[in-house]
């Protein structure tokens, strides 16, 4: 979704008030969870849904 929206990671992570780090983490599956804040402003930012960037592995 990013690439679509031409935006790199720290730009993003600029505009959502989060570190690259952090979004870096997210972006890599990393995450073990993410505030409902967080999607909301990402997905406001790329003017995506939840579902655009967001996906279910099994047993993982």
């Amino acid at each position: 979704m990013m690439a679509r929206r031409k935006i790199s990671l720290g730009e993003l992570a600029e505009k959502i008030d989060i570190t690259p780090a952090n979004l870096s983490i997210l972006k890599t599956g990393k995450a073990k969870a993410i505030r409902f804040s967080t999607l909301e402003a990402i997905c406001k930012e790329l003017d995506c849904q939840p579902g655009d960037i967001l996906e279910y592995r099994e047993g993982e």
